[in-house]
């Protein structure tokens, strides 16, 4: 075990005997520090689990208390998977009691430097969040989703499977899996068509969900019968999923395309 003199580990901490903890660090009450896991100088982890393989740079600050009012110091948690990397002043919540008390990280993500994760957030695998990226509690990021330097996405708000959002995004909707999105109060640009060739989505299954967005965006039907038209079609896979997701949909509902049909979108279809 590498641990440096002048870090700070608390008598409750359990650190894998492989796992490296750098000068300064500090290493606080109630945490797991997973195999081959390495926290950089200065950083601050407590209050979670860390899984194998976890990159942690200098001076981000995991586990700790959430900036929620109604926090009253309850005993809440985070848990991150393997083989994350948390880059310089990135800042990971635990969660609230009223928020089922954790803040969940995949595995295989990687956290730009001064990127902000809040209480109850779930994000899955695969992830990336670039620089000054901030979300508000109780988000659900899809495994794959990519969010471009300094979106900000409200609470409670849900990030579908592979979708894309461009940088400086403002997003108080949920966005659908395998959408392209962007803009200020955003608005969706067609497909992340990348993202689905590089998840391995067959051709086949790439034409119809572009067929589907046509059904749902651009046919001129309600909602409701685009979905009726969709379920009727023995649909694929990444079809059902768009039907699921838009059939759980909060109240706020979700990102859908602007009035008419740009160049942009017509590139992505």
């Amino acid at each position: 075990m590498a641990i440096h003199p002048t870090a700070v580990v608390d008598a409750s901490a359990q650190i894998d005997p492989t796992a490296e903890i750098g000068p300064y660090a500090i290493i606080g009450p109630d945490t797991v520090i997973g195999p081959r896991t390495k926290v950089g100088p200065h950083a601050v982890v407590e209050y979670a689990t860390l899984g194998a393989d976890n990159v942690l740079h200098s001076g981000c600050y995991v586990g700790t208390p959430p900036q929620d009012l109604k926090y009253a110091g309850e005993k809440t948690r985070l848990v991150m998977g393997d083989k994350n990397v948390v880059r310089e002043c990135v800042t990971m919540n635990r969660g609230t009691a009223q928020g089922g008390g954790l803040t969940k990280i995949g595995s295989n993500c990687l956290f730009m430097a001064c990127s902000h994760i809040a209480h109850d957030c779930v994000v899955g695998d695969g992830v990336i969040v670039v620089n000054a990226v901030l979300l508000a509690g109780h988000v659900h990021i899809g495994d794959g989703a990519v969010l471009g330097g300094m979106c900000a996405i409200h609470q409670y708000n849900r990030i579908g499977r592979l979708a894309m959002l461009g940088g400086g995004l403002m997003n108080g909707l949920d966005v659908l899996p395998f959408a392209n999105t962007q803009g200020d109060r955003a608005v969706m640009r067609g497909l992340n068509l990348l993202g689905l060739k590089r998840a391995g989505v067959p051709p086949e299954n790439r034409t119809a969900l572009k067929a589907a967005y046509r059904t749902l965006f651009l046919s001129g039907l309600t909602q409701a019968e685009a979905l009726a038209r969709l379920k009727a079609g023995s649909p694929c896979k990444e079809v059902q999923e768009w039907i699921d997701f838009i059939e759980s949909a909060g109240k706020r509902g979700y990102t859908r395309p602007a009035v008419g049909v740009t160049e942009l979108e017509e590139a992505a279809l």
